[in-house]
């Protein structure tokens, strides 16, 4: 017994070093396999993070076409920029793999990634697109970005998108559009009777009410049409694409105000399985390379239609017209009647027609006392006088 207690008492501070030993051993240990996973998941997540995508987009448009072309060029390489390369998107104009009528339906299949047109031309697919695009005599392209992005828009847009497997966003504004272009003035609502129209949309409607003949076009085909009377007149966006189109030399009298299309807003549109392959950054740089295209080309417009408006009166004698106004309420009438029977036929319609009235409401009373005052007290106070 005194034996064991005197090797107890000789050896024990041996023995405690050599178990806080081991144990900074076992911690050492554990510390490097920690930090080898972590290494080991760092890398992996970089490489993850490194994926390259490649993505087709289809237009409506003429590749690389002034104004409504940009937006798209612009999107892709927004993307590319802030992806550093790791998301490419090649641009197709219209025509060049599908119709440029048949932009909807690739996207939504699967041809092909994304696209870029206006929402309108598929309303015989989804009667609600109307709302999404321009609805006549309703909401500016600042009132339209509003109800998009802080009204309920957008997530309306989404819900009827949803059954074709789309993903839409909006992608671009022209503003208020020019009323057209016609071969004849336009002094009563008798003057549309007989007439055929490139105008689409619920305009178009409205038009074939009025007794009118409405066409849908794409735009490659619009000059060709006027010039050899397959259509008496037609609409595109304003001075700026209708002067490099030519319209003023098949054409003589250039209207306004664009009643069918106050705010047009264009719109991009994402296969939904293609954008959700995307890790969650890439989607968000999509999503913000949209929004930062769409505002861009609003700008754009606004920077282009005052000069281009001048070179058509001032060097080609375009004879610029307001359309009377018993001609304008009377076109309101029509519009009224196809909100109507748009809303009584379609249950999507009406739930989106429910958003953008309340919104419209909201927003018209506010503009009376700011933009729309503004400009008012502008005209009063300046006149004809320069800034």
């Amino acid at each position: 017994m005194a034996t064991q207690q005197g090797f107890e008492k000789r050896y024990s501070p041996l023995i405690i070093l050599l178990l806080v030993a081991a144990l900074v051993a076992v911690i050492a240990l554990w510390a490097r396999d920690k930090a080898a996973t972590g290494k080991s998941a760092s890398v992996a997540g970089v490489a993850a993070d490194d994926t390259s995508y490649e993505w087709k987009l289809v237009t409506t448009w003429p590749k690389n076409f002034p104004g409504l072309g940009s937006a798209a060029e612009n999107l892709s390489r927004m993307v590319d920029e802030m992806s550093n390369g790791r998301l490419k998107i090649k641009v197709y104009g219209g025509g060049e793999i599908v119709p440029a009528l048949g932009v909807f339906d690739a996207v939504s299949q699967g041809v092909a990634d994304a696209g870029h047109g206006a929402a309108y031309y598929w309303k015989g697919k989804v009667p609600s697109s109307v709302f999404f695009t321009a609805v006549p005599f309703g909401l500016n392209a600042q009132e339209m970005y509003g109800w998009l992005h802080y009204g309920g828009g957008l997530e309306l847009y989404e819900e009827a998108y949803a059954p074709f497997n789309l993903v839409p966003m909006a992608g671009g504004s022209t503003g208020v559009q020019m009323g057209g272009w016609f071969n004849k003035e336009i002094n009563s609502i008798d003057d549309l009777r007989g007439l055929k129209m490139r105008i689409p949309g619920m305009a178009g409607e409205v038009f074939t009410a009025a007794g009118g003949t409405s066409v849908t076009l794409p735009g490659s085909e619009l000059y060709t049409s006027l010039q050899t009377g397959v259509i008496d007149a037609l609409e595109w966006v304003g001075p700026y694409n209708d002067r490099i189109l030519g319209f003023h030399e098949v054409a003589r009298y250039y209207y306004y105000p664009g009643w069918h299309e106050p705010g047009s807003i264009l719109e991009f549109i994402i296969n939904k399985d293609s954008m959700a392959e995307l890790p969650a950054d890439l989607q968000a740089i999509v999503r913000q390379a949209a929004r930062a295209s769409s505002q861009d080309m609003l700008d754009e417009y606004t920077a282009r239609n005052n000069e281009a408006l001048r070179e058509l009166i001032e060097e080609h004698d375009v004879q610029l017209r307001r359309f009377p106004d018993d001609v304008l309420r009377a076109l309101w009438q029509g519009t009224r009647q196809a909100l109507d029977d748009l809303v009584a036929r379609d249950p999507m319609s009406a739930k989106v027609y429910a958003s953008y009235s309340e919104f419209y409401k909201g927003v018209r009373n506010y503009h009376h006392i700011s933009e729309q005052a503004y400009i008012n007290l502008r005209d009063v106070v300046l006149g004809d006088e320069d800034y």
